[in-house]
């Protein structure tokens, strides 16, 4: 939990249910010869290098920490084994002008994230060899990934392969390519940056109702009249839409993340093959929608206070006579979002 935070769980994530461990973003790393060793580099004097042997010597941490994705999934009490990130820089000396550390991982992509050093005391970031008392898989990033405590997931890099002390800050993948925040705390919400368009920008996409192929962080499209709108393979995480009316509208391989949803009529809306991780659904009318091979990690179709089992029949999202999410899909939910939308009547598209 956070310092001052009133609650474990922090604001809009939901709990796995047991035994779920998501994979998101890659799932394996990069093919390279040789044994895998873990480089100290940048602003350090001597550089150092270990190999996987030299860092399961020196573990000093083996307990328990909660996981927050970015896409709205938390899982608690997952007991991770391996080495302070303190620990490793207190082998080297680091040069009085370093303020950052980079790390990157053994992926094609070449993922990366960065901290700043002054953090990295209060985070306690860790090196880990290890999960719930097994190596840790390649899916989830063994055999080592960094694990930064406090900070949504995308802060703790799978694949492991370089830590680099820098004197300025070098934004890692998701947050150059994404649009993630630095700092990402997930009691203050730190998803995503300020939005990245003009207000006539904004203007002109809500006045032809095309967004196709565009990028429109955080955009604003409240309570607004889009019926029919186009917006295939465009890029609108975090983006607000509640109550907007939706008919019709096509988000095929759009990158939906963190989207609002609630209370939209999204009848005979298109989602196949998008990004709808973290995304809320919830009380929007879903009947006749389309979500063949949409991701929905994280995805959430009934509120809070539905999902403890509240009685409010007029936020009920609505489904059409076919149930549009298949088994894999299901599998990506928590159990009490299935549990509920399992009880959710099927109506024909005509229903009132």
């Amino acid at each position: 939990m956070a310092p001052d935070s009133p609650s474990r769980l922090p604001p809009r994530q939901q709990l796995v249910g047991l035994g779920k461990w998501p994979v998101v973003g890659e799932n394996a790393s990069a093919s390279r010869p040789g044994p895998w060793t873990v480089s100290l580099a940048g602003l350090v004097a001597p550089a150092r290098q270990f190999t996987l042997d030299e860092l399961s010597a020196r573990v000093d941490f083996d307990d328990v920490l909660d996981i927050h994705c970015v896409t709205r999934w938390s899982k608690y009490d997952v007991r991770f084994r391996g080495v302070r990130l303190r620990s490793l820089l207190a082998e080297t000396t680091v040069d009085p002008t370093a303020r950052f550390i980079s790390f990157v991982a053994r992926s094609d992509r070449r993922h990366s994230t960065s901290l700043p050093l002054g953090d990295i005391e209060s985070l306690e970031p860790v090196v880990a060899l290890e999960a719930d008392g097994a190596p840790l898989d390649t899916q989830h990033g063994g055999p080592v990934r960094l694990i930064v405590p406090g900070r949504y997931f995308y802060k703790s890099v799978k694949w492991l392969e370089t830590i680099e002390l820098l004197a300025e800050d070098r934004l890692g993948y998701w947050e150059a390519n994404a649009g993630y925040h630095n700092h990402a705390d997930p009691w203050l919400e730190e998803r995503f940056v300020s939005p990245s368009f003009s207000k006539r920008e904004a203007q002109e996409r809500l006045a032809s109702r095309d967004f196709r192929d565009c990028e429109l962080l955080g955009f604003d499209g409240r309570q607004r009249d889009l019926r029919e709108m186009k917006a295939d393979h465009s890029r609108l995480r975090d983006a607000d839409f509640r109550g907007a009316n939706l008919r019709g509208a096509s988000f095929a391989q759009a990158n939906l993340s963190g989207a609002r949803f609630a209370t939209c009529d999204l009848r005979q809306a298109v989602f196949r093959e998008a990004d709808c991780e973290g995304a809320d659904f919830s009380a929007a009318d879903l009947r006749g929608a389309d979500f063949t091979g949409a991701s929905l990690f994280g995805a959430s179709f009934f509120s809070d206070e539905e999902s403890r089992g509240a009685n409010e029949p007029s936020r009920t999202i609505r489904l059409g006579p076919d149930f549009p999410f298949s088994d894999h899909q299901l599998a990506m939910l928590t159990d009490q979002q299935v549990l509920r939308l399992n009880q959710v009547p099927l109506e024909s598209l005509d229903a009132d």
